[in-house]
């Protein structure tokens, strides 16, 4: 039986030009799903999420979160 863990980790993006409405792209990114994720946009044209996922694997919380982004900022280059 899988018990749920809590895994922090960090996924840094390139985002496209298309994307340069930093607030829309939070707000999409919360839609999304991306609410246990700390916003980072220190760097124009680049967006850091420091993620607190509960899963029950790492690789788990890692997927659904890519797959969370992925599906606010389709054009978003994972670095």
């Amino acid at each position: 039986m899988s018990t749920m863990k809590n895994y922090e980790f960090t996924l840094t993006f390139k985002l496209h030009a298309s994307d340069s409405d930093v607030d829309e792209v939070v707000e999409r990114l919360g839609a999304a799903g991306c609410t246990d994720a700390l916003v980072g946009i220190g760097r124009e044209g680049y967006v850091a999420l420091d993620f607190s996922r509960q899963s029950t694997s790492r690789e788990e919380a890692t997927r659904s979160a890519l797959a969370d982004v992925r599906t606010a900022i389709p054009t978003a280059e994972l670095l």
